[in-house]
């Protein structure tokens, strides 16, 4: 079991049987862990998938691109008005690209993100014929101060890691916000490998960043069924 979980401008230390420090902005990553079971009398939020997304930024030598992923579906689970487990299903396909360009050069990029016409392939990066989806599952929570950690399993290409990043969580009787701060994981950890110099050799200045930029955002409206 983990965990020094989240370093910011202050080192915040939590108990466990390892402990473990990371760079400011990154989240912790390990093996995957147990989920966490889904307590008795739990209220269920269902994610709004219209409002919710993840964004995400890439970077290299000669600058950035940046985009969102939609969720599939989703689910909080709620009790005594804190935020028990969790489990959301990323929807690999909705990738896009928001950076200010022409649209051919916007949908090339896109399609070369999912891996898709002359670019499919195994190592471009997320291949999303063969990966549809991927998974996120709440393993924990705990709380320093008005801020939650998150921890959980994340699938992509069918590789599961545990991450843990900082979140603003708000509850009330209809509705659970969830608002990560950024936080930057390693691509190559799930095999995304394009383009990688920690992967590849002799890419010069052609590389990719290995860590990846994201921002969670998900609302949930409670369910009254």
């Amino acid at each position: 079991m983990k965990k020094q979980l989240f370093v910011a401008a202050t080192v915040i230390l939590f108990a466990t049987s390892c402990r473990k420090e990371t760079t400011s902005g990154e989240a912790i990553i390990t093996e995957a862990e147990l989920t966490k079971p889904v307590a008795p009398a739990s209220q269920k939020y269902i994610a709004d998938t219209l409002v919710s997304n993840i964004n995400w930024i890439g970077t290299k030598p000669t600058g950035s691109h940046s985009g969102t992923i939609k969720l599939k579906d989703g689910v909080f689970f709620i009790k005594d008005n804190e935020l028990e487990s969790g489990k959301f299903t990323i929807d690999m396909n909705s990738i896009t690209v928001t950076d200010p360009k022409e649209d051919k050069n916007r949908t090339n990029l896109e399609n070369h993100l999912k891996g898709l016409g002359d670019k499919t392939n195994e190592d471009h990066f997320f291949n999303v014929t063969k990966y549809p989806i991927g998974i996120f599952e709440i393993t924990n929570i705990a709380k320093t101060n008005n801020q939650t950690l998150i921890e959980g399993n994340l699938t992509i290409k069918e590789i599961t890691k545990n991450i843990t990043f900082p979140a603003f969580v708000s509850v009330n009787d209809s509705t659970v916000i969830l608002n990560s701060e950024s936080f930057k994981i390693n691509r190559t950890l799930w095999n995304i490998n394009y383009n990688s110099k920690s992967a590849i050799e002799n890419l010069g200045d052609q590389y990719i960043d290995d860590n990846i930029e994201l921002k969670v955002s998900v609302t949930a409206k409670r369910n009254i069924k």
